[in-house]
């Protein structure tokens, strides 16, 4: 595959990622998607300011520095204020190829309450990957509001993302924002007070498949509590599931691109290159 072929089949996946997040329930008119750009790591690129069902063609997408998150084309269009999220986890982490931010209803009980989110079935071992016990980290922006700023929770400068890519980092150094660069992160999603969550992973198929599952797994944890009470995977077994996730995901990946490229709603001006081989 030439470079030319590597880019294109990179926006191509950039697309219908946005599509499958949308068709999933993981986005809705709002929440974005991201990847590093796969020739230049000092770049990435998301849609403009756009319902993520919308997205169709790389018209749509714009390229960003990692540095500041200004965009490479000072004529582009509207963006999302919030790629910050997106700009400062790509600086913090170089093995982190792609980021996804939500805000999933499913997910919004655990980001409003005290009762934490754990991996409750073997899907969603990612969630407690690298042994916290304690649940899923949630981030909380009202502490680094500075006098006069406004409180609308939303992660709009490189100071609340850097103070963000922290948290998914072992250090919790969660209000540093200087945290130094690193390969991968140690946790896969972290939840956000009051607002979302936002999810990595070291592709888009990756990154795709744990923010499904996480929706899917609070929703299963919300109806186990109102059942009875409930027992999520241990340790160890999120461990080893968290394994096996990252084992067989091209499986469900292949069958989502497969849903949004036969529904009318969904537009993907590269679908028609697309090679299951």
């Amino acid at each position: 595959m030439t470079s030319t072929d590597t880019f294109t089949a990179a926006l191509r996946d950039l697309i219908s990622a946005n599509h499958i997040l949308h068709h999933h329930g993981v986005v809705d008119a709002y929440g974005h998607v991201s990847i590093r750009h796969p020739a230049d790591p000092d770049l990435y690129i998301m849609s403009g300011f756009l319902a993520p069902a919308l997205v169709s063609s790389p018209a749509d997408l714009i390229t960003y520095h990692v540095s500041d998150s200004s965009p490479v084309d000072p004529n582009a269009g509207k963006g999302y204020s919030e790629r910050f999220i997106h700009g400062e986890l790509y600086k913090r982490f170089a093995g982190v190829n792609c980021v996804i931010h939500s805000h999933a209803e499913e997910v919004l009980p655990y980001v409003v309450t005290d009762v934490k989110l754990r991996p409750m079935y073997h899907m969603a071992g990612f969630l407690a990957s690298h042994g916290n016990g304690d649940g899923v980290k949630v981030f909380d922006i009202d502490a680094l509001y500075r006098d006069g700023e406004q409180r609308d929770m939303l992660v709009k400068n490189s100071r609340f993302g850097a103070a963000l890519a922290d948290m998914f980092a072992t250090s919790d150094a969660s209000t540093s924002g200087s945290g130094p660069r690193s390969e991968t992160p140690d946790e896969s999603v972290v939840l956000m007070r009051k607002h979302g969550f936002t999810v990595v992973g070291r592709d888009v198929v990756t990154a795709v498949y744990r923010a499904i599952y996480t929706r899917i797994n609070a929703e299963v944890q919300t109806k186990a509590m109102a059942t009875a009470g409930f027992q999520g995977l241990t340790s160890e077994q999120s461990k080893d599931c968290a394994v096996m996730n990252e084992e067989y995901q091209q499986k469900p990946w292949k069958l989502w691109v497969r849903e949004v490229e036969r529904l009318p709603l969904y537009e993907n001006t590269l679908s028609e290159t697309r090679n299951f081989a």
